[in-house]
This record gives structure tokens, sequence and C-alpha cells, in this order.
């Protein structure tokens, strides 16, 4: 008769759980993954079927019963991990809106604007339909299992463990935001530069011809400038994209070596 202890219950139930919360936390937080279209279900169910398939490759969990307050702060450590390395990511694609978003505004097109249930608010049309060239790009380039990849070499790099992990890992995070502005910046640049070059152009064309009705002729004029701009762009966005994706994936790697527990914390 096949007889199972209380112990051996508990190192089962630790080896599946706390991988699980690492990865329940990456798919609340990283990019299509946590898209309002995936269902919490689906998530719960992606997360259980690969916690299961890489338990046999999994390092030692610590011997700590998972109903135990250690147990439950362990579990709830792991989900934070897993957040945060799904967040190093989701700022790509904060810095995608963003420079939709100053583009939209410098064409005019500020008041093009909708709901969008994925983000939680109001978002320029702009903005989501580059946030989209992205998420496409992203799959294309199966940026979904290098994130999997990651979060399950994670396990390597910051294993499980009772110690707490390192504080200057969250303040990492919040200086890795300003990427959100420098390369929401550096993406809208070259349109913004071209709207510059026809507001200049505008305004010395007003100064020529005052009776010149500027608010009928110059909104058509910088619309047109802004999307022969997108369109020039769109033959560079590719590679600049997979640039970004590649400094997301490189600071999810400082990120998880930030979190290490230092010596004798």
């Amino acid at each position: 008769m096949l007889a199972v202890t209380a112990a051996q219950l508990d190192a089962w139930l630790a080896a599946l759980m706390f991988p699980l919360g690492r990865l329940l936390g990456l798919f609340s937080s990283a990019p299509v993954f946590s898209n309002r279209g995936v269902s919490v279900r689906v998530r719960l169910a992606i997360g259980m079927g690969v916690a299961i398939a890489v338990l046999p490759v999994m390092p030692p969990m610590p011997e700590v019963a998972p109903d135990s307050g250690l147990g439950l702060a362990i579990f709830a450590q792991q989900i934070f991990i897993g957040i945060a390395i799904g967040f190093m990511m989701r700022i790509v694609f904060a810095a995608v809106d963003m420079a939709g978003a100053l583009v939209g505004m410098q064409m005019g097109l500020s008041f093009a604007i909708f709901f969008d249930p994925d983000a939680g608010g109001q978002t320029a049309v702009l903005s989501d339909f580059l946030n989209l060239l992205a998420t496409l790009l992203f799959l294309a380039v199966n940026g979904h299992l290098l994130m999997i990849d990651i979060v399950v070499r994670s396990f390597e790099w910051l294993p499980v463990s009772t110690s707490v992990v390192s504080a200057g890992g969250w303040g990492y995070i919040a200086r890795a935001g300003l990427t959100v502005f420098s390369a929401g910046l550096l993406l809208s640049m070259p349109i913004v530069a071209i709207l510059l070059v026809a507001n200049i152009a505008l305004g010395v064309l007003t100064r020529a011809a005052p009776q010149l009705n500027l608010f009928a002729v110059g909104f058509p004029i910088t619309l047109t400038a802004g999307f022969i701009g997108v369109m020039l762009i769109m033959t560079n966005f590719g590679p600049v994209l997979q640039s970004l994706f590649e400094r997301g994936f490189d600071s999810i790697a400082l990120l998880l070596e930030a979190l290490a527990p230092q010596p004798g914390g």
C-alpha cells in the first residue's frame, strides 16, 4: 500500500506552488499574456501547464510548509518577482504608447481618443495602432516564448529561498521607468521633426499671406505630413522595436541580479 507522509505532501505542493506563483505573476503583467482578451482561467491554465512541465528541472525548493505563514510569504514574494519580470517588458510597450501620443498630439489628433479596456483609460488612436504593430512584432520574434523561457531560467538566477529579495531591485524598476520617456521621445522624434518643418512652413506662409485661414489649411497639411512620416518610419520601425525588445530582456537579467539577496541579508 502506498503511504504518503505529510512532509512528502508539503514538498510536492511547494515544488508546484512556488514556481506557479512566479509564473502567474508574469502572466498578470507581461505583454500579450496580460491582455484583457486573455481570461483569468486561460492564464491560470497556462501557468499550471508550464509549472507542471518544468517541474522536473526546477532546483530544490526550501523545506517550508506551503500552508504556513512563511510559505505564504514566499509565495507572495514569487508573485511580486513574476510581476516585476513582466513589468520590465511592459515598459517597452509603454514607450511605444507614449511615442504614439506625442505624434498624435503634434498631428492634431489629440481629440481622436477612445476607451481602451486593456489600458483602463482613454488612449490615442495612433498609440493603439503602434501598440498593435509592436504586439505583432513581439509575437513574430517569439517574444512570448522568450518571456516564458526567461522566467523558467530565473529560478536558476534567483532561486526560491526564505531570504527576502534585495530592495535595490525595486529601485531598479523605478529607474527603468525612465525608458518610457527616453525611448518614446526617440521613437517619435523623426515624425515630430517632419511636423516641425511643416509648422514652420505654415508660419512663413501665414506671414506672407495674412488673409489665409490657417485653421482651415493647417490641419490637413499637418495631418497629411504626419501620416507620411508614419509611412516613412514603418520600414525602420521593426528593427528599432527589436532592439528595444532586446534591451527589455537585458533589463530583466539586470533586475534579477539586483533582486538577489545580499550576503548576510
